[in-house]
């Protein structure tokens, strides 16, 4: 199966290396490039794209916006977007993976970091480790900033509210998963298979609404789940 790859970034010179990266390997192509993410929203629907590489700044509509329309659309519900940004740690990025992004790369990454983020992320997967997008979102949390995340309110209500589907053991599962562990891990932390813990997570993400790992770590922050640790 080939990956259809948008590219969506408003450097001209910065696209045309990663397309030339890209269409060099046998099982991904190029199949648009957007320099703002109106153009992306719009390519990502009449070109079928799986993944899209959206940068974080761009003018007009920028990528969070762009990210937002793509992950409320139904049509769209199987496009995995991996944000581009020049800064590892950003406010925008937390509100990225708020957004639906399967998680962030930073524009210096190596080629194979690059690649590799295409097909993770086309996977279904989250792009990030558990464990990398855990410490971002404790952090902007532990500052009270980016997120803008809390427990009460009318948002705390709706996440408790949605927690309060899941059952005992999905909530346990969604613990560890904020906790950093793997399906693997998971197993042998509860004593089940792997396939089992990969049921439990999917029918949390279900339940949820989370496009993958990276949403399901943010829900399980912002409803207070989970604490951060403030060093």
């Amino acid at each position: 199966m080939t990956i259809r790859v948008l590219l969506a970034d408003d450097q001209a010179l910065l696209r045309s290396a990663f397309k030339v990266l890209v269409n060099s390997e046998p099982d991904m192509e190029v199949v648009g490039e957007a320099a703002d993410g109106a153009q992306a929203v719009a390519l990502a629907r009449s070109e079928r794209a799986d993944v899209v590489l959206m940068d974080i700044r761009m003018p007009g509509t920028d990528g969070l916006a762009a990210t937002r329309m793509i992950t409320a659309d139904p049509a769209l519900a199987d496009v995995r977007i991996v944000m581009l940004t020049t800064f590892e740690v950003d406010e925008y990025v937390v509100q990225s993976l708020r957004a639906g992004a399967s998680g962030f790369l930073g524009k210096g990454a190596e080629p194979e970091e690059l690649l590799g983020a295409i097909r993770i992320a086309h996977a279904g997967e989250a792009l990030l480790s558990p464990v990398a997008t855990k410490g971002l979102i404790a952090t902007f949390l532990a500052q009270g900033a980016g997120m803008g995340a809390d427990t009460g309110g009318e948002g705390g209500r709706a996440r408790s509210e949605r927690l309060g589907a899941l059952t005992a053991r999905e909530r346990e599962v969604l613990v560890l998963v904020a906790g950093g562990l793997s399906n693997d891990e998971i197993a042998e932390r509860l004593d089940v298979s792997p396939l089992t813990v990969k049921t439990h997570v999917n029918r949390t993400m279900a339940k949820l609404g989370a496009r993958d790992r990276a949403q399901l770590v943010v829900t399980a922050y912002e409803s207070g789940l989970v604490r951060p640790r403030v060093e």
